[in-house]
């Protein structure tokens, strides 16, 4: 892969733009796709489980915006994001089982 990221603004496109968006980074050889800037004027304006799902099918991908906490950014994992982006480090690890 290659070594840039590109930004898809998930919150602002519909399933099949996702797509060709995500077909587009991969054209492009990005290393990964981001869900969002977190400045969409959209709800939800950040990352969704399944807007990460269907991103992963692509390349590796960066969740961002509105991962506020623990289960959360798990559940953004499981989905299969490889990075979380999130201003609340600390809080999302302070919620984590001991």
């Amino acid at each position: 892969g290659g070594s840039g990221q590109v930004i898809i603004e998930t919150a602002l496109l519909t399933d099949d733009e996702k797509h060709r968006a995500c077909e587009a980074a991969v054209d492009a050889d990005a290393a990964m796709v981001k869900t969002s800037t977190g400045f969409a004027d959209a709800e939800p304006a950040g990352a969704t489980v399944a807007d990460v799902e269907l991103m992963a099918e692509y390349l590796p991908v960066k969740a961002s915006g509105g991962i506020g906490d623990y289960e959360t950014a798990m559940a953004m994992i499981e989905a299969g994001a490889e990075r979380i982006g999130a201003s609340s480090g600390l809080a999302i690890l302070d919620g984590a089982p001991a």
